[in-house]
This record gives C-alpha cells, sequence and structure tokens, in this order.
C-alpha cells in the first residue's frame, strides 16, 4: 500500500476516531512519559499533537514520546518528555488548549498538528495561521524554547496545489521560526499494513519505535548542545 493509498484511507474513514481520545490526564491529553519523581532542574520537552503523538489506541509507554524519553534516559540526559497528544486535534483545538499547557514550563517543543485540518478540509491558511499562533503563545511564554515541528503529506487526489500547499506549511513554519523540521514524521510506516493498526492508519508499536527514529535523528542534535 502506498503513502497516498494510507493517507486516503485516514481521510475517508478517519472522523471514526477524530472524536476519540486515547486518553485525557489533567492537562487536557498531557502526560509524563518518563518515570516519576524527575528533578525539577530536568529540561522539558512538550509533544503537542493529536493521535499520533498520543499514540492512538496504544499504551502511553509504546508512544514515540515515551519512546524519544528511554533513549535520553539511556544517554543520562536531563530532560523530561511531556506528552500533549489528543486524538482527533486539529490545529485550531491545540490552540485552544495551549494555554492551559502551558502553565508548566516547556524548554523544547514538538508540534505535531495540521493532518486532522485536512481531514476536514479547513483552509490551509488558517492551518497555516494557527501553528503559528500556537508557537508563538509559546515563544511568549517561554522566549528560550527550542523547536522541532513534525512534518505531514496529504495524497494527490486532493488536488496537485492542495498537496504542495500543505506540504509546503511545514518547512515554512520551521523557517520562519527558525526550528527544525522532520520532513515527513510516518517515513518508512505510511502504508506499511503490518506497522499500523487494522484501521489502516494508525501506527502499531513497531510503527512507533520507526516515528521515534524519526524524530531522534532531529531531536538528539537539537537536545545534545543543550544539555
Amino acid at each position: 500500500m502506498s503513502v497516498y493509498r494510507l493517507v486516503f484511507l485516514w481521510i475517508t474513514v478517519g472522523l471514526q476516531t477524530a472524536a476519540a481520545p486515547a486518553w485525557v490526564s489533567p492537562l487536557m491529553g498531557s502526560q509524563e512519559a518518563g518515570p516519576s519523581g524527575r528533578e525539577e532542574t530536568a529540561g522539558v520537552i512538550l509533544f503537542f499533537g493529536n493521535s499520533l503523538t498520543a499514540g492512538y489506541r496504544l499504551e502511553p509507554s509504546q508512544a514515540f514520546p515515551a519512546l524519544i524519553q528511554k533513549k535520553i534516559d539511556a544517554l543520562a540526559w536531563n530532560f523530561r518528555v511531556v506528552n500533549a497528544g489528543l486524538s482527533g486535534d486539529t490545529t485550531a483545538d491545540g490552540l485552544r488548549r495551549i494555554d492551559w499547557v502551558l502553565r508548566n514550563k516547556v524548554d523544547v517543543l514538538f508540534l505535531e498538528l495540521g493532518a486532522n485540518d485536512a481531514l476536514r478540509g479547513i483552509p490551509l491558511d488558517l492551518t497555516a495561521r494557527n501553528l503559528q499562533a500556537i508557537i508563538d503563545k509559546v515563544q511568549k511564554k517561554y522566549p528560550g524554547v527550542r523547536i522541532a515541528i513534525a512534518g505531514m503529506q496529504v495524497p494527490p487526489n486532493l488536488g496537485k496545489e492542495y498537496t504542495e500547499h500543505f506540504r509546503s506549511i511545514f518547512p515554512e513554519l520551521a523557517k520562519n521560526n527558525e526550528a527544525e523540521l522532520i520532513p515527513f514524521l510516518l517515513e518508512g510506516v505510511a502504508g506499511e499494513m503490518d506497522l499500523n493498526l487494522t484501521d489502516g492508519i494508525h501506527p502499531t508499536p513497531e510503527g512507533h519505535q520507526i516515528l521515534a527514529e524519526n524524530v531522534w535523528k532531529v531531536l538528539k542534535p537539537l537536545l545534545e548542545g543543550n544539555n
């Protein structure tokens, strides 16, 4: 199955799962992925996204943010991962809840939103504005925050102009905010049936291991200079 076939399935059946959070904590979807009792001095990495970040239908420990925490712990780096993924979130949903999440400090923002906007046919200019507004809020509250952005793609059947515009949102956002970019979060997983759940949309635990590697390639250099 091709990447475009997978994303097409996401768009055609995603509404069945879009409103069903994988889990919800007191921070409206945020959860610490690392061990409890970490020192308050630890740098905080906020993973802010939708069902991909939340680890839809998986244990929180199986989602890629928790796997990133394991990589950090293996290096004895002083960072704590907070998973603020919420299934079904659009960029507008993320913008509405970001202030609540920012009650806790953030040193690194990993932003993974936008795919559900395509699912709903939201104008892409609005998607870009919402993502920028989220970044602006985080930077205003925590001026020294470092940022990594997860790129996503949509299938060509949505039209060349739409697909190119959507794909361009993420590198443009990264460039404008001096942020790091994961070109395509689902690289190596999208379209691979054995790496996705039976819905053909959300990664399995094995799929999340690949997502973690995709993220770690970009996040590790960002962290190691500030450990």
